[in-house]
């Protein structure tokens, strides 16, 4: 007799759209999180009438205002893109699913969900520790959802035939060096969150660059 925990969750494909699907509204609503102030009536002006230059102003004083909640709205997108990126080295290696890994991968999706919660924060409390501790927080669940992950997958035997020993080792070593840093760069804002926003960004850009930097490249 069949049961139903046992054939549950075998659909990869439908977990990876799923997850495309979860990643794009996520990344959709991060850029939500940017206000334009209301201003007065605007009056176009050719550029040589007079107060014409003056005009401007007030756009100028919304994007110095608008400005350090965009780096943080571009740090969410960042951060979003590299897990999606990790999730897709991930799910290539993977030949089946089952009811556990979908649960799994689940929990990972709802980390994801909360990021423009956890960036939306940030960007109201750019100043403060706290929100920025709990974007940590989510950056270490999705950490850590990803190594319960692939260590499920390993011990159920859901990878594919042609993964290596050394494969797995890449994926934690490079999910380990990445929550390294995270809480290095989270530490530094004892000082100012303005400094660990800032190295967050760097490290997230580096992701990006990294296989062309030595040595980099290595992680």
């Amino acid at each position: 007799m069949a049961h139903y925990h046992r054939i549950a969750g075998q659909e990869l494909g439908r977990l990876a759209a799923l997850s495309d699907g979860i990643f794009a509204v996520a990344m959709t609503l991060l850029i939500l999180e940017l206000k334009v102030p209301a201003e007065r009536a605007w009056d176009e002006r050719a550029l040589w009438q007079p107060g014409a230059v003056e005009q401007e102003e007030p756009v100028a004083h919304v994007l110095t205002h608008v400005g350090p909640e965009f780096a943080v709205c571009f740090l969410g997108f960042l951060t979003l893109g590299m897990f999606w990126l990790g999730q897709q080295t991930q799910l290539s290696r993977i030949e089946r699913s089952d009811r556990t890994f979908a649960w799994i991968h689940l929990m990972f999706l709802f980390g994801v969900s909360v990021m423009p919660f956890a960036t939306g924060l940030m960007t109201a409390f750019t100043s403060s520790r706290l929100a920025l501790l709990v974007y940590w927080a989510d950056l270490l669940f999705l950490g850590l959802a990803q190594l319960a992950g692939l260590r499920y997958a390993e011990l159920a035997g859901l990878l594919k035939a042609d993964t290596t020993t050394e494969d797995l080792r890449a994926i934690r070593r490079r999910i380990a060096v990445v929550q390294a840093l995270y809480a290095g760069a989270v530490l530094l804002a004892v000082f100012s969150t303005y400094v660990s926003i800032g190295v967050i960004i760097l490290l997230q850009i580096n992701s990006a660059l990294s296989p062309r930097i030595r040595p980099l490249n290595r992680f």
